[in-house]
């Protein structure tokens, strides 16, 4: 028997760069019981599968606390709570860098400024002294716990480069005549130590900040949730917060208000905007038996509603998590930057260790000054932040994004393979059309009179042929009203037919209309074959031998279809269509929409191998589809992609969602994979860049050719500003 697991996603604390999400991920995944575990730094997030028998969440909570972080394993509002978590965190930091400045402004005022027989060098030990213990505490705490449990992060590496800066200081000032005695003379370098630590402070803030931009979709799209519901318990109204109201309690809303769960209702009618699920403008009319998404706000009458969806459980809610869940998710590109995040550290270590030796080696005890400079810089500038946060910040930022657009992303593979993608398959029906059968023509051949449609609607309400539906709907749109009819009869494969006031009268396919003793007027014959050359159905109505009208229907295109498909192609993209239709309603189609790949009544599987023969063919398929017979093909495509209006079964096989009818959204989702992509690109390659330049010039390539040495304050200062840089740029996806 299979053990069971459980995915749950822990918001993590206290990690400072790449390295430390490597650690607690590392440390999550050697749990016995643990199946997969990916830390986001980005999100500072814990994803992770585990078997419940044997590990809970308190054990895992423990072994990432003796690993030197935490976590927040609370599973009631964890999207709530770690946002609070951030804000504290926020301002503790921002405090923690006012602080840090207002003391290491003096020092550096003073350790350029010397003045004769003023104590400075104490003075600035003190301060220096405060700096680190008060604000830069968590520095050392950090590295000391990962010194001793294994791989180091960007907190050894202040650490150590601000105590040697200090310790050397301190040396210096306790027993300056150790130098004097060699002929030298002593240097101190709290400065260096303090600036360093107010630099980095400021860049995890403006880091903070920044991260906290990239999760606005999730914000957004949390503030949609009421907190409150009003809901009639015991015969009395009363306001109750969401997370006490329970499936099939009544809830009532007022104009204005959001509706606070899923449901359907049971009394009043409204209209309710779900421009946020559908992204549709135009309000939907509700009435009774109708459902409501949670969310959405109501506009104009009060309506009662029975909740049939509550908690985590609310579309809203399956979103939320979705977009979250795809934010925290690791694109095959990450990987890259993993590996070398896990070795980073260590080797920036080895760097500055032979650096401080070059140096020695070069000139001797002269040179020690600058040989501990140069360690000291190339320790402070070689920052594993903007490797750590090159793709998930892009990622959050794209998906975000997405989610706004009504493009609902499952995980970061899918957006990275979507703008691959050269070819896209569709489905055909729901997909390239409404997916509901229309009236689109009626022709009277007889002289038209009202009393008609009123008969053929009151006979079409007993069909339950989805044609007869179709006339129904477009007469109900009409206005059209009911009449008395008397005997009904339902004709298999041939239509129906009816009497009134004396008279019968008939309504069905070409067969019933010859079984009449009927045949067209040759205009009307050659409009019908047009019609059925087209793919379209026609209804035959008639009373006894007099044909009265024909009524054709078929399932229109969607409105946006041709401009979504010329858009795709200006893009390079090969359009498809699958459909299970007869060849000749598909070829029509294919034809007037400038398809030239198609397949015609094609089963489940026929689809799904379809796909297969066009990756065989090394092609990158899309699939797009919307229904149960699609799931697949879905499943088989490089990315799959479902309508919103579609199945349950499709949206969750899929990778990605199109939460509206409109199918624009599908170029926009290959110009957003193909944006987020190339920001990831440009954020990897200046992170790597930024390490290649800045350690050298760190180290003192310069100093032989130009005798340009790099301070660690500026190390410090560039250090920060390469976090924040490749945040900022990744924000431009919000904008672009």
């Amino acid at each position: 028997m299979a053990q069971k697991t459980v995915n749950q996603r822990f918001p993590v604390l206290e990690m400072s760069c790449a390295v430390c999400a490597a650690n607690v991920e590392r440390t999550a995944a050697s749990l016995p019981g643990v199946r997969r575990a990916s830390v986001n730094f980005a999100s500072n997030l814990l994803d992770i599968t585990y078997d419940p028998s044997i590990l809970s969440p308190e054990d895992i909570q423990s072994a990432i606390r003796s690993a030197g972080y935490d976590l927040i394993i609370e599973q009631d509002d964890t999207l709530r709570r770690q946002e609070e978590t951030q804000r504290s965190h926020y301002r503790q930091l921002k405090r923690h860098v006012i602080g840090a400045w207002s003391l290491s402004l003096p020092v550096a005022v003073l350790g350029m400024v010397p003045i004769d027989g003023f104590p400075s060098q104490w003075i600035m030990l003190i301060l220096t002294l405060m700096v680190m213990v008060l604000f830069g505490r968590s520095f050392y705490i950090h590295a000391f716990k990962q010194i001793r449990r294994g791989p180091t992060g960007m907190d050894t590496l202040v650490a150590l480069s601000t105590s040697i800066a200090f310790l050397f200081s301190l040396f210096n000032t306790l027993w300056p005549s150790f130098w004097y005695e060699r002929g030298l003379t002593p240097h101190v370098y709290y400065e260096a130590a303090c600036v360093i630590i107010a630099f980095v402070l400021l860049g995890k803030l403006l880091e903070e900040r920044a991260k906290g931009n990239t999760t606005s979709a999730i914000k957004k799209l949390m503030r949609l949730q009421p907190q409150t519901a009003r809901v009639w318990r015991e015969d009395t109204e009363e306001d109750v917060p969401i997370t006490t109201l329970q499936i099939g309690e009544t809830v009532i809303v007022r104009p204005g208000e959001k509706i606070p769960v899923d449901g359907l209702l049971i009394d009043g009618n409204s209209f309710v905007d779900e421009s946020m699920i559908t992204g549709e403008p135009m309000p939907a009319e509700k009435s009774v038996g109708d459902p409501v998404v949670a969310g959405t706000i109501n506009q104009r009458g009060a309506f009662r509603m029975k909740a049939t969806r509550v908690g985590n459980d609310t579309l809203l809610a399956q979103i939320i998590r979705t977009v979250q869940q795809a934010q925290g998710s690791k694109a095959p590109v990450q990987r890259i930057a993993d590996r070398i995040a896990s070795i980073f550290v260590p080797t920036v270590i080895g760097i500055a260790i032979v650096t401080f030796i070059i140096w020695m080696i070069a000139g001797g005890s002269e040179y020690f000054s600058y040989a501990l400079l140069s360690m000291v810089s190339v320790l402070v500038i070689a920052c594993p932040c903007a490797l750590g946060l090159a793709t998930p910040t892009a990622l959050m930022v794209g998906i975000g994004r997405g989610a706004q657009q009504q493009i609902l992303i499952r995980d970061a593979t899918a957006l990275e393979n979507m703008c691959r993608v050269d070819t896209i398959v569709l489905d055909k029906t729901g997909t390239l059309t409404q997916g509901r059968p229309t009236v689109t023509e009626w022709l009277w051949t007889a002289p038209e009179e009202a009393q008609y449609k009123s008969l053929l609607y009151s006979a079409e309400l007993r069909s339950e042929h989805p044609l007869g539906a179709a006339i129904v709907h477009f007469l109900q749109e009409e206005g059209i009203g009911g009449t008395e009819i008397g005997r009904f009869e339902s004709l298999t494969g041939r239509g129906v037919s009816f009497t009134a006031e004396g008279r019968s009268y008939w309504a069905g396919n070409r067969h019933l209309m010859q079984e009449r003793g009927l045949s067209l007027p040759p205009d009307v014959a050659s409009l019908t074959e047009a019609w059925q050359a087209e793919g379209k159905s026609t209804i035959f109505f008639g009373s006894e031998t007099l044909l009265i009208a024909v009524i054709v229907i078929s399932d229109p295109l969607k409105p946006s279809t041709r401009s979504a498909l010329e858009r795709l192609r200006k893009r390079g993209l090969e359009v498809c269509m699958l459909t299970g239709d007869s060849l000749r309603t598909a070829s029509s189609l294919a034809r007037s929409l400038g398809i030239t790949r198609f397949e015609a009544e094609v089963l489940p599987a026929d689809k799904e191998n379809y796909i297969a023969r066009l990756q065989a063919e090394g092609r990158t398929v899309a699939m797009v589809g919307d229904g149960i017979n699609d799931s697949q093909a879905l499943a088989r495509a490089d990315v799959g992609i479902a309508m919103g209006g579609g199945t349950d079964i499709a949206m969750e096989v899929a990778s990605i969602t199109l939460m509206n009818s409109d199918l624009n959204a599908l170029s926009n989702a290959y110009e957003l994979s193909r944006d987020t992509v190339r920001a990831i690109r440009q954020n990897l390659f200046w992170a790597f860049i930024y390490n290649l330049i800045g350690i050298p010039i760190a180290a003192g390539i310069l100093y032989p050719l130009w005798g340009i040495l790099l301070n660690p304050m500026v190390a410090s200062a560039a250090m920060a500003f390469s976090s924040v840089s490749v945040v900022l740029n990744s924000l431009r996806l919000k904008w672009k």
